[in-house]
C-alpha cells in the first residue's frame, strides 16, 4: 500500500525547490535521478511536487532525502 502525504502548508515544496536550486538540477533531472532509485515519476509530476498539488508518496520523499542527502527535520524546515 502507498502512503501519501497531502501537502497543506507549502513548506516541503519551497524546500524542495530550494534544494533542488542548490544542486543546480532541473525538474527533468531530479525525476530521472528519482527513476534511476526506482521511482516512476515524470519531471510533470515532480513540478506538481514543487507546486505542492501532488500527494506526494512517503517512498518519494525518501528517496528525495537521499538524492538531496538532508534530514527530513531539513525538509520540513521553516
Amino acid at each position: 500500500m502507498d502512503i501519501k502525504l497531502k501537502q497543506d502548508l507549502p513548506i516541503l515544496s519551497l524546500n524542495l525547490r530550494r534544494l533542488r536550486q542548490e544542486h543546480r538540477w532541473t525538474q527533468e533531472q531530479v525525476a530521472a535521478k528519482m527513476q534511476v532509485e526506482g521511482c516512476s515519476i515524470s519531471r510533470t509530476t515532480y513540478t506538481k511536487i514543487e507546486l505542492g498539488v501532488y500527494p506526494i508518496r512517503l517512498s518519494e520523499l525518501e528517496v528525495l532525502r537521499k538524492l538531496y542527502n538532508v534530514s527530513y527535520n531539513e525538509l520540513f524546515k521553516h
